[in-house]
C-alpha cells in the first residue's frame, strides 16, 4: 500500500530502519516482513514491539519526589505536616522522600502516543490488541496533552538511549499526524511533508553512510568564504550554511540538499522551473565549499518523486560547477531505491 503522497508504506519502515538502526534488529522481524494498508498501521506496529521490548529489559524510572505520611521518617522530616498529624492523634510522620518512578516523561510519551493510536479508526485490530497489551504495565503512567510535550528537553542519556526511537516514532506521529478538531480533541491526518522531509534527509544520509563508508557522509556545515575586510564581529549574523548530507571521496565533494515537497517544480506565467530558493542555496553552498577545497565541488537537488507529470532530471554547468536536479522514487521495491542512491555514487565519485 502507498501513503497519501504514494510512497510505499513499507518504504517509510526501510527509511526508519536506515535513520534508527535498532529497527534492523531480530526483534522487528514481524514488522519488517509486514505489509500495512495505512502508515498509522505501521507506527502502531513498531510501537507496540517496541514498548514489549521496553518491558523486558525493564522500564525507565527517574527519581520523582514525594510526600507522604510513613509511620517511620523516611527522607526529610516536613514539621508542619508532621504537627498537623500530631495534632490529629495520628502516630505518623510527614515525610519528604525521593522515589525512583516509572512515571515519566519518557514512559508519558509512550502511553500518550499508544492510546491515540488505539483510539484510530484507521489502526487494525491486531495492531490495538497488541498496544492495550503492553500498556497493561502503565497503570502508574500519567497521560500528557500532546501539545504541551516540549520535545527538546527530553535528554537521552545512557539509562535511556533505548528510548530514542520510540521517541521519534511518537514524535513523527504527535506532531506529523495529528490535528485537533474544533470541540478540541484530536484526529489523525495525513502525514505531514514537513516531518516526513526530516526522515528522508537522515534516511540518505545513513545509507550512504552505512553502504558507501569511503564517502564519508555527514551532513557538515559549510563556512562562508569572507573577504578579508569582514568585520568578525558581524559574522555571527550571516545564517549558518547546514547541509543535509556531504560526500568526499579523494579530492572530490558533492553536496546533496534531500527535498520532500508536494511539488517539484514552480510554476510562473504557466512556465515550470526549478524552486529558485533551493536552486540558489544549494549553489552558494558549492561555490563557498570550493573556496575551502582544491577538488571540484558539485551540489544536487534530490527530491522525493511525486504523481507530477514533469520529473526533474537535469544537471547545468554553472561557473564551472555541476548543478543537478534529481528525484527519488520511493514508489518502487526498496532495492531500486538502493540502486538509485548507488548510482548517484557511482556517478559523481566514478565509483
Amino acid at each position: 500500500m502507498t501513503s497519501d503522497k504514494g510512497i510505499l508504506i513499507q518504504n517509510v519502515y526501510h527509511m526508519l530502519a536506515y535513520a534508527f538502526q535498532v529497527l534492523k534488529q531480530g526483534n522487528y522481524e514481524e514488522v519488517a516482513a509486514e505489509e500495512f494498508d495505512k502508515i498509522q498501521d505501521l507506527f502502531a506496529a513498531i510501537l507496540a514491539k517496541g514498548i514489549t521490548q521496553q518491558l523486558k529489559q525493564g522500564l525507565y524510572r527517574e527519581y520523582v519526589s514525594r510526600h507522604n505520611t510513613l509511620p517511620v521518617l523516611r527522607g526529610k522530616l516536613d514539621i508542619s505536616g508532621t504537627i498537623r498529624q500530631q495534632i490529629q492523634q495520628k502516630k505518623v510522620l510527614a515525610c519528604e522522600f525521593d522515589e525512583l518512578s516509572e512515571n515519566n516523561v519518557f514512559n508519558q510519551v509512550l502511553k500518550t502516543t499508544a492510546i491515540l493510536l488505539i483510539r484510530e479508526k484507521s489502526v487494525a485490530a491486531a495492531q490495538k490488541q497488541a498496544l492495550k497489551k503492553a500498556l497493561l504495565f502503565f497503570d502508574n503512567v500519567d497521560v500528557l496533552e500532546p501539545s504541551a510535550i516540549r520535545w527538546n528537553t527530553l535528554k537521552l542519556q545512557r539509562s535511556n538511549r533505548s528510548y530514542e526511537m520510540l521517541l521519534n516514532v511518537c514524535k513523527l506521529v504527535l506532531e506529523g499526524m495529528l490535528q485537533t478538531t474544533e470541540d478540541g480533541k484530536y484526529k489523525m491526518a495525513a502525514f505531514s511533508d514537513e516531518h516526513m522531509e526530516r526522515l528522508y534527509e537522515k534516511f540518505i544520509l545513513e545509507y550512504y553512510r552505512q553502504h558507501h563508508p569511503q564517502l564519508k557522509a555527514s551532513a557538515a556545515q559549510v563556512k562562508w568564504d569572507l573577504d578579508e575586510s569582514t568585520d568578525p564581529a558581524s559574522v555571527r549574523f550571516l545564517p549558518t550554511m547546514q547541509t543535509d548530507i556531504m560526500l568526499r571521496h579523494g579530492d572530490r565533494t558533492l553536496i546533496i540538499d534531500a527535498k520532500y515537497y508536494g511539488h517539484t517544480m514552480q510554476m510562473h506565467h504557466d512556465s515550470y522551473s526549478v524552486h529558485s530558493g533551493n536552486l540558489y542555496q544549494v549553489f552558494t553552498y558549492v561555490k563557498n565549499q570550493e573556496a575551502a577545497q582544491d577538488g571540484p565541488v558539485s551540489g544536487m537537488l534530490l527530491y522525493a518523486k511525486t504523481e507530477e507529470a514533469i520529473v526533474p532530471d537535469f544537471t547545468f554547468g554553472i561557473t564551472g560547477n555541476q548543478i543537478s536536479v534529481k528525484t527519488l522514487d520511493l514508489n518502487k521495491p526498496f532495492a531500486l531505491i538502493a540502486k538509485q542512491l548507488d548510482d548517484i555514487a557511482k556517478l559523481h565519485f566514478y565509483l
